[in-house]
């Protein structure tokens, strides 16, 4: 197996844990929904503090999932530019100055 091969591997464990994690976010809020709905009645009003809760909610979900799913493409990019590295060196990480 290439180190491309087990980079290529990496990538993707790498990906699905961001994933997993992006998930696992999303029923944190499906969670508090239901914590808001049995606190505050669902009155119908527009921009009711109810509903300023839950758009609050997703928007911080949103912000989280994105930050993740940036961090993780820039994991992603560093470890294939470091397999690009030793793939170039032979088998061997090169130093950087």
């Amino acid at each position: 197996m290439t180190s491309t091969e087990t980079g290529s591997g990496s990538a993707d464990r790498i990906i699905e844990s961001f994933h997993g994690a992006g998930n696992t976010a999303l029923e944190s809020v499906r969670k508090f929904l239901d914590t808001v709905n049995g606190v505050f009645p669902d009155v119908r009003a527009d921009n009711g503090p109810r509903q300023q809760i839950i758009d609050s909610a997703f928007k911080m979900t949103e912000q989280l999932v994105g930050t993740s799913t940036q961090l993780a493409q820039k994991i992603v990019k560093a470890s294939q530019d470091a397999l690009g590295e030793v793939d170039k060196e032979g088998g061997r990480l090169s130093k950087r100055s």
